[in-house]
């Protein structure tokens, strides 16, 4: 079990190229992209033995976070994307997206696994979070998981029934 922990807010800073984390770290960004439906950003991960990059669309419509996390030798997962359910406004140019802790670890066309549930709940319980919030992170997964299901969890077929293409560097 995770030690319990506040939501984690990040912030994406396209004018200052810069992505700061949870921790209040900055990250250089090679690439910011932004889409009607969206933001996009690719940058290295230095200092991480697990991967080396991250790609990483937030879509706010959708309330997720799209990540393609490239792994390092020996670090690899059965995963293809990493879908982390969020709350995403906007900070004059600045994007600010708030975790809420439920994850959605995708293997394309293939199958889906939902974490963290049990983090949202004692989250809700501590009150790290209104009930308000808890709410839209559960429906906000719900229609994720039953989209993807429905296109037999091909993630672009899905995303291209709410008209969103995402691009990746790595999955052309």
């Amino acid at each position: 079990m995770a030690a319990l922990h506040p939501p984690k807010v990040e912030v994406f800073d396209p004018a200052e190229r810069a992505n700061i984390d949870p921790k209040g770290i900055r990250r250089e960004v090679e690439e910011f992209r932004e889409e009607p439906f969206g933001l996009y950003l690719a940058r290295p991960t230095p200092g991480r033995a697990q991967f080396h990059y991250l790609e990483s669309w937030l879509v706010p419509g959708l309330g997720l976070r799209f990540t393609d996390f490239w792994f390092s030798p020996g670090h690899e997962r059965d995963q293809d994307f990493y879908l982390d359910v969020v709350r995403v406004h906007r900070d004059g140019p600045r994007w600010v997206a708030t975790d809420l802790y439920v994850d959605i670890v995708l293997m394309d066309k293939l199958s889906l696994r939902v974490l963290d549930t049990d983090e949202l709940l004692q989250a809700l319980e501590a009150g790290l979070l209104t009930a308000e919030e808890a709410e839209y992170a559960l429906k906000t997964t719900y229609t994720a998981v039953e989209g993807l299901a429905a296109h037999g969890y091909d993630l672009t077929a899905w995303l291209a029934t709410r008209d969103i293409a995402l691009t990746w560097r790595r999955h052309p």
